[in-house]
């Protein structure tokens, strides 16, 4: 399989309406790739939290029926990062348990070959604790996968990668590939690296990351895409400035490493917390 992540740089001084054209060229570019990936919130930039609002669009909006096309125009699986998405104040969004009509989400959105939306996954964890993405947009739910031929995508987003539960439902769901847009700071580029390869070797999956160069609002970012492999190996890994980072890899070696090394049979789920600590009251003896 040939996967190509396309770290575009968001920098101030770009029309959205632009970097959406010069996106959509690189994708078209891409034309013999298997598969082809934008990083998190590259429209806007993952921290102009001004621009959320303003940009927001709705699923089938400006940035859906550029990339359906660019997709189309290549021929490529194309996971075309992730948008500022506003739901349906008529409360007509895909019921996925999240919150309510007119909210905002961090959604990622998904294309086959001939330009079909294959799937559109709502960021489950956001970014930000009291401020920022944590506060401007909701959740989403599901857990989402794609089936591609010869592998099925497990599809997360950024600061998702921190929370290894979520893929483990990924793996549970199927998922042999794990496909992550991100727009990450260069501050914690060391953590990026690691939490990539750590999910790899604990999934025994491949591990496509994909960030931003430039800077979002202030904010460096990492750069650095990086694709790993089931063992933890890094296979490719892209520099600091805008580049199209292109990997050959064999999905079948996800079924090899699992069954030489069953470790994932091994999972004991759903786990109870511990019991409290028991607190002993008067005078010992």
């Amino acid at each position: 399989m040939r996967a190509s992540l396309i770290q575009i740089a968001v920098d101030e001084g770009e029309s959205v309406a632009s970097r959406r054209r010069r996106a959509a060229a690189l994708v078209r570019e891409q034309a013999g790739s298997d598969l082809v990936v934008l990083p998190e919130l590259w429209t806007t930039g993952a921290f102009a939290y001004e621009e959320f609002g303003a940009e927001a669009e709705p699923l089938e909006g400006p940035t859906y029926e550029v990339m359906a096309k660019a997709a189309s125009d290549a021929g490529v699986w194309l996971h075309a990062g992730s948008i500022p998405e506003r739901a349906p104040a008529d409360g007509s969004a895909p019921d996925d348990g999240s919150a309510g009509g007119g909210d905002l989400y961090n959604t990622s959105l998904v294309f086959s070959p001939s330009g079909e939306l294959a799937a559109a996954y709502r960021k489950i964890h956001r970014f930000g604790f009291d401020k920022g993405e944590a506060v401007l947009m909701s959740a989403g739910r599901d857990v989402v996968t794609v089936r591609l031929p010869g592998t099925t995508l497990g599809v997360a987003t950024c600061y998702d990668l921190r929370f290894p539960e979520l893929f483990r439902s990924l793996v549970a769901a199927g998922a042999e590939t794990l496909v992550i847009p991100a727009g990450w700071p260069e501050r914690r580029r060391a953590h990026w690296t690691l939490l990539a390869q750590a999910r790899a070797v604990e999934n025994q999956a491949f591990v496509l990351a994909c960030g931003t160069a430039g800077t979002h609002a202030g904010v460096p970012q990492a750069g650095h895409s990086i694709v790993v492999d089931p063992w933890g190996e890094v296979l490719a890994e892209a520099g600091a400035g805008e580049e199209v980072l292109t990997v050959e890899f064999d999905p079948g070696k996800v079924a090899v490493t699992r069954e030489q090394f069953p470790a994932l049979k091994d999972r004991v789920m759903g786990l109870e917390p511990p019991a409290p600590p028991t607190q002993v009251g008067g005078r010992g003896r």
